[in-house]
């Protein structure tokens, strides 16, 4: 009888069995956190500066080695002249009231229309006295 009631203890005897340890790729779940309450950003003072508007125009002035001018303005995107003639002694004025590197610029294409001009100016002459020359000889 003994030997039965050990086995009988045996049999009651509660069975523990071990769990496994988590794996070390699992990660135990993280704690939900509150959402922090934002602090609110102090206001910024207000600027005294005055908020200059800006007007984009773009004054193209094109000239020939002739000594021929003309100006094309933009504004933004619209063309509001385009073509017109301008004098040289107006783009030379222009030129030295922006700067002085500007106007030295345009004082090196004007010098070279001069030249030009001056040149031309010269044949025509050369050829006028010839002409002159043999209008003289017919009329004796």
């Amino acid at each position: 009888m003994s030997d039965t009631l050990t086995e009988v203890q045996a049999v009651e005897e509660p069975v523990v069995e071990e769990t496994p340890a988590p794996a070390p790729e699992a990660e135990a779940p993280k704690p939900v956190e509150a959402p922090k309450a934002e602090k609110p950003k102090p206001a910024r003072p207000k600027s005294t500066a005055k908020k200059t508007r800006t007007v984009e125009l773009t004054l193209t002035v094109t000239g020939t080695a002739e000594g021929e001018w003309q100006a094309d303005l933009v504004h933004g995107t619209q063309r509001v002249v385009s073509g017109l003639v301008i004098p040289a002694i107006a783009v030379a004025k222009a030129a030295k009231e922006l700067h002085e590197d500007i106007a030295e610029g345009i004082e090196t294409v004007l010098e070279a229309a001069r030249d030009q001009h001056r040149t031309r100016m010269e044949e025509l002459e050369a050829e006028l006295a010839k002409v002159k020359a043999q209008l003289a000889e017919l009329s004796e």
